[in-house]
């Protein structure tokens, strides 16, 4: 522990934040919505319009570039990556969700910048559409808390 341990609700103060979204477009109606309650949930936390910056890219695999270049460019206390792979007949459904997830770790850890994965991967539609809310509102809360985390650990 590194001495008096800051409680959730101070690390869940957007106010001073600024925060990157990518988007996959892929599967659209449930990545509007997963973005719809980020989007939402952010502001919640007090992180200004202003300070959100939203991207859209193709598909999950297209992801981690995105956030590469936002990482790179500077400016952001954390981002959120969004989209949603839904199981198919093929080995395809594998491959996406392997190196999207890693595409996005690896570029967390290179930049050290806080990360939020709310890159579905599920078995079927319903599963989606039963994660889509919940989890950008996750995406959200994480990548705030771990924003003013990063910051009281630097």
């Amino acid at each position: 522990m590194f001495g008096a341990d800051k409680g959730t609700a101070d690390r869940l103060d957007g106010r001073k934040l600024h925060i990157g979204i990518v988007q996959a477009r892929f599967n659209e109606n449930i990545t509007n919505a997963l973005a719809a309650a980020c989007r939402a949930e952010l502001l919640r936390l007090g992180v200004q319009e202003q300070h959100i910056r939203h991207v859209l890219v193709p598909g999950a695999l297209e992801v981690p570039l995105a956030l590469q270049a936002m990482a790179e460019r500077g400016g952001y206390d954390a981002l959120i990556a969004l989209g949603c792979i839904i199981r198919g007949e093929t080995y395809h459904f594998e491959l996406v969700a392997n190196e999207s997830g890693a595409g996005v770790t690896r570029i967390g850890l290179d930049y050290q910048i806080p990360i939020a994965n709310a890159i579905l991967t599920t078995e079927n539609l319903e599963q989606a559409i039963a994660r889509q809310s919940e989890k950008g509102v996750d995406a959200a809360r994480v990548a705030v808390e771990m924003a003013n985390l990063q910051e009281e650990l630097s």
